[in-house]
């Protein structure tokens, strides 16, 4: 019998993304895809934004956090290489035009297995060129 572990992880709770233009990167995030700003510490240059249940962080590289981080992001130093948020309901058409409304290259829809199952899935780029895959939920076996 597998010895039960001592976490159990539910959901992505937030992930930090440093950024070269914190305005362009906010409005991307709220304005794009439609999260909330919940928080802003100034003074270390940071901004909260919800998302679902989870938060995506946005750190300005020039502010007292971001320094503390290694070369500012670019695409030889990424710091990560996508993340996925959950995007319920899943309407292909209406995300497809709205995100081509704001001037974003849409990638092909395909199938991909997520923390839910396989599910709908595109990837979509940031202002930065970080990549972003929106999921839908999984498919009925």
């Amino acid at each position: 019998m597998a010895e039960e572990h001592p976490i159990t992880i539910d959901a992505i709770d937030h992930v930090v993304i440093r950024a070269k233009n914190l305005e362009t990167m906010v409005r991307f995030y709220r304005d794009v895809l439609g999260c909330l700003e919940e928080r802003r510490k100034s003074n270390i240059g940071l901004v909260q934004l919800r998302a679902g249940r989870s938060l995506i962080d946005l750190v300005d590289v020039a502010g007292a956090l971001g320094r503390e981080g290694d070369k500012e992001p670019a695409p030889a130093t990424r710091n990560m290489d996508h993340f996925c948020v959950q995007v319920v309901p899943w309407d292909s058409d209406v995300i497809g035009t709205h995100l081509s409304n704001h001037g974003i290259e849409v990638g092909d829809e395909v199938t991909r297995y997520g923390a839910l199952g396989d599910g709908p899935s595109i990837y979509i780029e940031d202002p930065e060129g970080n990549t972003v895959e929106l999921k839908g939920p999984p498919q009925a076996a």
